[in-house]
């Protein structure tokens, strides 16, 4: 017999921020077009509530694949959020969580309780139910700083890329016009993580050198507490 407790409860939800890059290197959100209410019609993060017998986790993946068909996406805790007037329907908890795709490689289709899903570029989004533009700052703000200490954007490019790929993608995430093109490629390259594959090639100009992340190497620098060396690798000057 479960336990009656003698004061309310409030409801817990997972709301989920995933991020990706389109291919002009703009940085985008997913949002779906809710179907019910509250807020039926309005473009809203994707997420719902936790199940009774469900870690929070496989709450969030649950909920990402019902309402957009995105599947296997190495999301990570944001925060979270308990304002008491946040939710109409009641006193709604939420845990955010935040993530970064490769648009190419993850197709979306809305679901479930979702009349639409599209990517919004951050500089031109609808207004969005509940508390989800304050979760979406949060989340941006996030990424910026961990973006300057952890080589997270690699999941946002092809497996092979150039310098300056990699240089205009940090632009965008740190949301700045340019940064220094030298200095950036000497810290980048100093930390010892790319690997140089070859050469673009069937391209007009000159054609620039390839690279790919190498995820074994940066995982052994963090074994081996290179802290340092990985953070000014990346934290570049703005």
């Amino acid at each position: 017999m479960p336990y009656t407790y003698e004061y309310p409860r409030p409801a817990l939800t997972v709301d989920c921020v995933i991020f990706g890059l389109d291919e002009s290197q703009e940085l985008k959100v997913l949002l779906i077009q809710r179907d019910q209410e509250p807020f039926a019609g309005k473009w809203a993060l994707p997420g719902g509530f936790v199940e009774m017998d469900e870690p929070l986790e496989q709450a969030a993946l649950r909920e990402l694949e019902e309402e957009t068909g995105m599947r296997e996406v190495f999301i990570e805790q944001l925060y979270t959020f308990g304002a008491p007037e946040r939710d109409p329907r009641g006193r709604v908890v939420s845990v955010a969580y935040y993530a970064l795709v490769n648009l190419s490689a993850h197709p979306v289709q809305a679901a479930s309780d979702a009349r639409k899903v599209a990517w919004y570029g951050l500089n031109e989004l609808p207004r969005l139910g509940f508390d989800h533009r304050q979760i979406l700052q949060a989340a941006v703000d996030r990424l910026r700083a961990k973006v300057r200490y952890q080589p997270i954007g690699f999941e946002l490019l092809p497996e092979q890329f150039t310098l300056s790929q990699l240089q205009r993608l940090y632009e965008t995430i740190l949301g700045v016009e340019e940064l220094n093109k030298r200095n950036f490629r000497t810290r980048i390259l100093k930390m010892g993580v790319l690997e140089e594959v070859g050469k673009q090639e069937g391209v007009a100009h000159r054609p620039a050198k390839l690279y790919r992340f190498n995820k074994e190497k940066y995982e052994q620098l963090a074994r081996e507490k290179y802290d340092d060396l990985l953070r000014r690798g990346l934290d570049f000057d703005i």
